[in-house]
């Protein structure tokens, strides 16, 4: 019986590996097919390897210009998220003061707003900072939304970490910032990991703040670029440029991911064990 139940898991297991991996594989071997190929048989393999949809999706439909603008506002708001998060959960976890734990409570209900309830406050807020249709703008917002997740993770991290450690820098003689930039920081290293990719695939396929955020076409990100393709795509029927933008988006996603899902998954791991 219990070879039958894990050749069940196995299988299923198979079965959902292929509805993940197949709807990938078409979209990226129909991105080097002409339009007129991939209406006449939509499951057909292309005659030749053309990268003109790349061209066309990177020039004519400006997904360049839009991946370079998700490029620096994912790049910028992760490094000052991965910062602020890190000395906020080290202050909560580590250091001892007043109102700690209203602190750490804040941060919980910081996960509870939901960003389409938050459009309207925020599109005033931004607004009245003269920081609508402003790139540094939404690095700012996304920073805003993504803290209180990464300081949670953290925190876990942090907590854990024996306290003898601190001790041991204090008796050497390191500062405050020293312990936490040279101690702590580098033993939390699978939490930061953690907490940097999953903030990374969530800002990069970010759509609504930067759909209510950005108004000039130059600066709207990546998600926002792809979605007008589509509106397009359905009145020109070239649907090559589409899937040919649509594997550009993917490709930092999957590259990041097959580099340090072992880090992600030893985070989450230690994270669970030692919460």
């Amino acid at each position: 019986m219990s070879r039958i139940i894990k050749g069940i898991i196995f299988l299923a297991l198979w079965a959902w590996c292929l509805m993940a991996i197949l709807p990938m594989v078409w979209l990226v071997y129909n991105s080097f097919r002409s339009s007129k190929e991939i209406f006449a048989d939509p499951w057909g393999l292309p005659t030749a390897l053309d990268f003109g949809n790349y061209v066309l999706a990177w020039d004519k439909s400006h997904i360049g210009t839009y991946f370079l603008n998700s490029a620096l506002v994912v790049g910028v708001s992760l490094l000052v998220t991965l910062l602020l998060s890190a000395m906020a959960a080290y202050g909560l976890a580590v250091m001892r003061f007043k109102g700690q734990r209203l602190f750490y409570f804040v941060f919980i209900l910081g996960m509870m707003i939901p960003t389409a309830l938050a459009l309207a406050p925020l599109f005033s807020l931004m607004s009245s900072l003269s920081m609508v249709n402003s790139l540094t703008g939404l690095a700012m917002v996304y920073v805003a939304f993504s803290i209180p997740f990464s300081v949670l993770v953290l925190y876990g991290f942090f907590v854990s970490l024996p306290g003898a450690m601190r001790e041991a820098a204090v008796v050497d003689g390191a500062s405050e910032w020293q312990t936490f930039w040279y101690v702590y920081l580098p033993m939390a290293r699978p939490g930061i990991v953690t907490v940097a990719v999953f903030n990374f695939l969530g800002m990069w396929n970010e759509y609504l703040l930067g759909l209510v955020l950005l108004i000039d076409p130059d600066k709207q990100t990546l998600p926002i670029g792809i979605a007008n393709m589509v509106v397009s795509m359905n009145y020109r029927s070239e649907w090559g440029p589409l899937f040919a933008a649509m594997v550009l988006a993917m490709i930092p996603v999957l590259a990041i991911y097959s580099v340090l899902h072992k880090r992600v998954v030893e985070g989450m791991v230690m994270g669970a064990v030692k919460g």
